[in-house]
């Protein structure tokens, strides 16, 4: 067996070798619990095999299936983006790419003033939560000491 790599690196993210390699696939942006598994499962790998034991074939070749999973027939389901808005088809994007697509969503969102765009441009919860309690970052709660302070001074007419 070859000797065990302290670092590995998988798609511009940078993975320590004793994590597990179902666990590790994670790690990268765009790839959730279930994907990794079918990654895992595609290639035929061991999901408790720690990363650093992995070859430097076994990693082009779990690039290659995060890369074009309807390749090696990966399972629709498993994509993070279904009936994309632009061209309608299934595509399983990572890493910067996920990150502009939801970027450019939201814009969208917020162009065409829909409800869940109304609330992303306020600030509020987008998914229903409500609003009693949560979501008060940034806004003062409660009272203010000089503002009461003051309050007080100006009823008993500043004698105080």
């Amino acid at each position: 067996m070859a000797e065990m790599k302290q670092i590995v690196r998988i798609i511009n993210a940078d993975i320590l070798g004793n994590r597990k390699l179902r666990m590790a696939l994670t790690s990268v942006y765009g790839i959730g619990f279930s994907f990794s598994n079918a990654v895992c499962n595609t290639l035929g790998l061991e999901q408790e095999r720690p990363v650093g034991t992995l070859s430097n074939e076994e990693i082009k070749n779990i690039e290659d299936v995060i890369k074009n999973p309807s390749k090696y027939n990966v399972p629709s389901y498993l994509y993070n983006r279904r009936g994309d808005v632009e061209n309608g088809e299934d595509k399983h994007i990572i890493t910067s790419d996920l990150r502009l697509s939801k970027e450019f969503d939201i814009k969208r969102l917020k162009r065409i003033k829909s409800y869940r765009g109304i609330r992303h441009a306020l600030g509020l919860p987008v998914r229903g939560q409500k609003t009693r309690s949560n979501f008060r970052t940034g806004k003062a709660i409660g009272v203010s000491k000089k503002k009461a302070i003051a309050r007080t001074r100006a009823k008993d007419g500043g004698t105080k």
